[in-house]
């Protein structure tokens, strides 16, 4: 099975550490991360890579996060990848912060990247690794996403990413269907 990987994040130092940028972040935590050779394509930066013997192409789009369709669905046309084989790692305001849940198609949560994304694809039918920010209890919601983890959260992050690192390996390794019955809403953190 080929698969796209598709990590959500804003572009610029400014949101590296914030909430939204979690995708990308936890990429650089899989501990094969080094060894990729990244090349700039598709409005992003791209790796191919055989994990687990499957065929990997790993996208971090470029583009702002309202724009990530741009380049998805270009990169989905190039590897010749169906849109049911895209896994996208995206922030989740649904979800309490150190909670994982694998999603197969569905609602899109008011996130503009899964927007764009369904938009162009003309289909919500791609495959998402949800990772739990919380909601703020008060505020702005754009805020919040574009903010980094508070000192509390960030003592935990760690252990977050390497859970999100271990739900990407075991879909990786098992398939969707077992990937998602042994990670759907699972609480990575205990309080």
């Amino acid at each position: 099975m080929e698969m796209l990987i598709v990590a959500l994040g804003n572009p610029g130092r400014e949101y590296e550490k914030t909430r939204h940028n979690i995708g990308w972040q936890l990429l650089e935590m899989l501990p094969f991360f080094e060894n990729l050779f990244w090349k700039e394509k598709f409005k992003g930066l791209y790796s191919s890579a055989t994990f687990k013997g499957h065929k990997v192409h790993i996208l971090m789009p470029q583009t702002f996060m309202n724009l990530s369709g741009e380049s998805v669905v270009p990169a989905m046309k190039f590897f010749k990848v169906s849109i049911d084989n895209v896994l996208v790692l995206h922030d989740e305001l649904d979800l309490p912060f150190g909670t994982l849940a694998l999603k197969k198609a569905g609602g899109l949560a008011g996130h503009n990247g899964l927007k764009s994304i369904a938009e162009l694809a003309g289909s919500r039918d791609f495959l998402r690794l949800r990772m739990g920010i919380g909601r703020p209890s008060h505020g702005d919601i754009s805020a919040w996403v574009l903010s980094p983890f508070s000192e509390e959260e960030k003592i935990s992050l760690e252990n977050f990413l390497k859970g999100g690192g271990q739900a990407l390996e075991l879909l990786l390794e098992s398939g969707f269907e077992k990937a998602s019955r042994h990670f759907s809403k699972k609480k990575i953190l205990i309080d």
